[in-house]
Formats: structure tokens, sequence, C-alpha cells
């Protein structure tokens, strides 16, 4: 089956009672036994699950992967990779990662013993010469979070291969619809399906697919052994969102890209992140490597925090909100939401400095939307007055 009609039908049937057309949600933590060490396939849901089974079957087919284990959170999915590797380990990361990714990675280089270097791998050499003896894993995060550099997988696969490394790609910017690392000879794919493979902002999850049999084997070990398993009910809600990914993505990168033509020539923005504009620096690698550029846009404001703040607290189409994916439109600021946790020496030097707004462009009518943007973006009105921190900067604990 085609991709599109694989996230329709594959993994779902598996009502046998009364053959409904949608998977159910069996909500039960406990399976009856037959007889002494007979199941049907199941005996208690932190192990498997016949409506999480589904969702991985899913995932599964539309990557490529010999199997896919459903976590529940995109976090949770990064910490089951993680258990992979030993104390001694070397990782090295895609340096301008998600804030959360390099929080959990310091986490583990300070508890665990891991060793993590961040490295720019838009040039590929920059891998070779950051290699170690005990180098174990190779990052990858393309796009990459917020300012959607694309990186070459297949170099990059190639390189940690010959030093016996694993090629892992974080592929939730853009899902299996626009990337499927797999065909660019990556060995794990990291995916928060609270983002586009759900894609309605109505549940947390997260998901592993491996390439090969042996690693899908040991990632089920330690996603059972901590308990990591994907909730049914969630499950459900994310094998549901599947079912439209493919007319979602269609018109998340249709909107996103009239909002990046746009942005590109207003006069109140500096350099725009796009990776389907072409003077994107990597948009020949992301035309090669993508079957499309996704729905999300960071831009740089011209002026200072006054003017950020004005562009953040005047949008009503868009929501001041961390997250992404959804079918509605969201307005960031990395700096002091997303990737506040991230260690200010690390964030400087990957580029994400306060004047950066990343957008998750909804699927709402464009107009409204480039209306939205377009007067937020008038600074003739009265704009915060330039000592005023980013308006997120105190309300929580970075997600």
């Amino acid at each position: 089956m085609r991709l599109q009609t694989q996230t329709i039908h594959t993994g779902v049937d598996k009502d046998t009672a009364y053959n409904s057309i949608i998977t159910p949600i069996y909500q039960t933590s406990t399976f009856r036994f037959e007889d002494v060490g007979v199941t049907k396939g199941y005996d208690y849901s932190r192990t498997a699950n016949p409506t999480r089974r589904a969702l991985e079957e899913n995932l599964a087919a539309l990557e490529g992967g010999a199997g896919c284990v459903a976590v529940a959170t995109g976090m949770a999915a990064i910490a089951t990779v993680l258990h992979l590797f030993r104390a001694g380990d070397h990782i090295i990361c895609t340096h301008d990662c998600y804030g959360g990714t390099e929080r959990i990675l310091r986490t583990y280089e300070e508890q665990f013993g891991i060793e993590v270097s961040y490295v720019n791998l838009q040039d590929p050499r920059n891998l070779e010469a950051a290699l170690k003896p005990n180098t174990r894993g190779v990052w990858i995060e393309t796009p990459s979070n917020p300012l959607l550099n694309i990186l070459d997988i297949r170099a990059l696969s190639a390189t940690a291969h010959a030093h016996n490394a694993l090629a892992i790609v974080d592929n939730t910017f853009l899902s299996p619809i626009n990337q499927r690392p797999f065909e660019h000879e990556a060995d794990l794919i990291v995916h928060s399906t609270t983002k586009y493979l759900n894609g309605h902002s109505d549940v947390v999850g997260g998901a592993v697919i491996a390439r090969g049999a042996a690693l899908f084997e040991r990632l089920s070990y330690l996603a059972n052994a901590l308990g990591q398993g994907a909730s049914p009910f969630d499950s459900w809600l994310v094998l549901r969102g599947i079912k439209t990914l493919v007319p979602r993505m269609r018109l998340h990168e249709e909107n996103a890209r009239a909002v990046a033509e746009f942005l590109a020539g207003n006069s109140s923005v500096g350099r725009v992140y796009y990776p389907g504009l072409k003077s994107h620096p990597q948009h020949e690698l992301a035309r090669r490597q993508q079957d499309g550029f996704g729905g999300m846009v960071s831009f740089e404001v011209n002026g200072g925090i006054g003017e950020v703040n004005h562009v953040l607290r005047s949008v009503r189409v868009f929501s001041l909100a961390e997250s992404l994916g959804g079918i509605e439109s969201l307005i960031d600021h990395p700096a002091s939401m997303t990737h506040a946790s991230m260690h200010p020496e690390l964030r400087a030097k990957a580029g994400i400095t306060e004047r950066v707004i990343r957008l998750s462009v909804g699927i709402e009518h464009i107009d409204d939307i480039l209306e939205d943007l377009g007067a937020a973006l008038d600074f003739t009105v009265r704009v915060c007055v330039p000592s005023e921190q980013p308006t997120a900067a105190a309300a929580a604990v970075p997600a």
C-alpha cells in the first residue's frame, strides 16, 4: 500500500469479536490467561496492549522499520534510547537541538557518566573531527529546532557506522510523510507523537522506531522494564490523528510556505528560517532528502526585546504557547520558552537569540494567518519598552 493508504489501514484491524472498522480502546491493565502459561498474546498493559500495538505497527510501517515502541511522551522516547548507552559512552548531538533534548542529555551526563559533545553537523566533516574511540551514538535533529537547519542524514549515518556508532534521527518536525530517515541509512527514529502525528493538541506521546530487529527487541525490553509504554487511550488518539496526517501536512506546508514568503518581504523581519525558501542555505539538500518542507517557520525580528514582545502579545490567530504540529497556529519565543532550559552558552553558540520567534503554522485560512502576522509586525504602533523581558520568561518551568 502507498503511504497515504497505510496511514488509514495499517495495524488497525484488532477487533476479532465485532469487526469494528476503528481500533477499539482496550482500556485494561490486565488480560485473563486462557490456561496456565497460555494467553491470547497479552497479559499486562505495561508490557503490551492491543491499542498500543496497533499504533506501533502503523508507525513502523510508515517509517519502514522493523518495529516501534510507543511511549508516554517525546521525552520518554529520548530516555528509552539513552538507556541503550552505558557509562563512559560518548554521544555527539546536533548543536542547535531542542532544549529538552539538551536538558536530558546533560542530566544523563551528570548522573550516569555518558559523555556528550554538541557539534555543528551541517558540515558532515565536523562529525569526523568530533569522533572519539568511545563514540557510540550520533543524535541528528533535522530540521533542527528552532532554526530549521538541515543535516545530511546519509552522510552522517555513514560516518557513524564507520565508527560503530548508532545514527539516531529526531523526525518530529517532518513526520514520515515528508522524511523517512531509514531510506538514508539511519538506525533509529524518534518522534514526539504529540506533534504532527497526533495533530490535534489533545495528547502527549512519543515513539521510537528501529530499523533492525535486534535494536527493536532491545528497545521493547527497555520500554517495558522502564514502564514507558503509552496508555491505550493516548495510543488511540495518536492513531486517530495519523489517519488525516497526509492532508494535514499538505495544508501545513502550503500555509507555512506562504508565511515564509510573506515574512521574507516584511521590513520588520530580519532573517527567515524555512528550508522551502531558495535562500535557505540547505534548500537543495532539503529537496533531495525530504518529500516536503513542513509547517514550521522561524524568523528574527528587527529590533530588540520590545519589538519581540509586541509581536508575541499582538497576535490573535496565533496562540502564545509551546509545542507544535497541531491544527491551530502557535507562536513561541524559544529563548524564554522551549529552549530556556538549554545552557546559555550552547544556546548562544547555536544562534538561538532573543530575537528569534518560532511559528507552528496551522491550517486556518491563510488570509487570516497573514493578516494576523502583518498586524503584529506593524511597529508604527507603540511597542513594549526595551527593558521588558519576554512574556513567558517567568511564566512556568520550560517544557
